[in-house]
């Protein structure tokens, strides 16, 4: 396994001489060591900055990972159970018959409210208490833990303000506290970015899209009540200020090497840190939920807050695989029985490709299975 950081580099360097991608990162911890920290291209095109190890990157639903890992480290304190219905800590949320959700349906996207406002801005997402008041006030479209549907959006406010009803601290500073800062990543991973620190972030740009690429998509798509396109994720939705320094935990702004450090201490120790324990592993990496997913209309499966299966395999033969993938080809995940934790992050926003991760994934896969 010597040389898998060559080989990483490698293919990174091919994917940004071959014009398919502008600037990515890739980082791989094996049994809580780093094995690869591997970068390329330019951070920001305008500019010719090049990328860095500790550039963040708006990498969109590769941040679930990281919001179900806060809520993971609480339960592992003691502060709520998986069980524990939402409207215990948050009375509000109980309104139209949701006394029932629990913090495990939140994390498996089966507690029935994926669905936002359809007039929604982005003004409106970087509003916390308004985003958390449209949600409190939604009848679910089914009942909690009967079906399960991909909360684009609503997955950050519903697990964000439990864990800010049971620790009174946004859950930006929660991550900070209990995870970023204990694994020496405090300016690599983040919910809000504070402003001070935009100047450093990739910038993203759109990839050259297929026009037939959502063609096969029916207009009365589920997907488009749970994120309605004006507030759709783009490289200009990712590039915002006002989307970057708010707190909107579906997504969020890291890099690859932070992003793979947090798998690494959900797997084990890394530097004398580990997030949870190993029975609690084992629980959160289990399949919790499967079946069609009401927004997508595909089958699927989650763990407690993560997918299963690693991206571009076979799900089946790669259940022992959890993590998230975020719409623009950014991803973060954890191999449960080679202890693999590995990332990907890039600034080229290609939401129906995520052919950079699938590639560097396999091959740092292939490079760990023959040692």
């Amino acid at each position: 396994m010597s040389d898998i950081q060559k080989k990483v580099q490698e293919a990174l360097d091919g994917l940004v001489e071959s014009g398919a991608e502008l600037g990515l990162q890739a980082a791989v911890y094996v049994d809580g060591e780093l094995v690869v920290d591997a970068v390329a291209g330019v951070a920001d095109a305008e500019e010719g900055r090049p990328v860095e190890s500790g550039t963040p990157f708006y990498s969109a639903s590769t941040a679930k990972g990281v919001t179900a890992t806060v809520v993971h480290v609480l339960v592992e304190r003691g502060l709520f159970g998986y069980d524990t219905p939402i409207a215990e800590l948050w009375p509000e949320f109980g309104a139209e018959g949701k006394t029932g959700i629990t913090v495990r349906h939140a994390l498996t996207h089966s507690a029935g409210v994926p669905g936002m406002p359809a007039d929604v801005t982005h003004e409106d997402l970087a509003d916390w208490d308004k985003m958390c008041a449209a949600l409190a006030a939604q009848s679910p479209w089914w009942e909690a833990g009967s079906e399960t549907g991909y909360h684009a959006f609503t997955y950050g406010w519903l697990l964000g303000e439990t864990v800010r009803r049971a620790t009174g601290k946004p859950i930006s500073q929660v991550l900070r506290e209990e995870i970023a800062e204990p694994l020496g990543v405090a300016g690599e991973l983040f919910f809000g970015v504070p402003a001070s620190e935009l100047g450093r972030l990739a910038r993203l740009e759109d990839a050259p899209m297929d026009p037939n690429a959502f063609g096969d998509f029916p207009a009365d798509l589920p997907l488009f009540r749970a994120a309605p396109p004006q507030v759709m994720p783009s490289a200009g939705y990712g590039n915002r200020p006002e989307i970057l320094t708010a707190d909107i935990p579906a997504g969020g702004t890291m890099s690859a090497r932070a992003v793979a450090r947090m798998y690494a201490a959900l797997l084990g120790e890394v530097d004398g840190v580990r997030l949870i324990s190993e029975e609690r592993l084992r629980e959160v990496s289990s399949v919790a939920i499967e079946g069609v997913d009401q927004v997508f209309g595909m089958p699927t499966a989650w763990g407690l807050g993560y997918s299963i299966g690693r991206p571009g395999a076979d799900p089946q033969q790669t259940r022992h695989v959890f993590g998230a993938v975020g719409m623009g080809g950014s991803a973060g995940y954890a191999d449960t029985t080679t202890k693999v934790a590995f990332a990907l992050t890039k600034n080229r926003f290609n939401p129906a490709d995520a052919s950079a991760v699938e590639q560097i994934g396999a091959l740092v896969a292939e490079a760990v299975a023959a040692g």
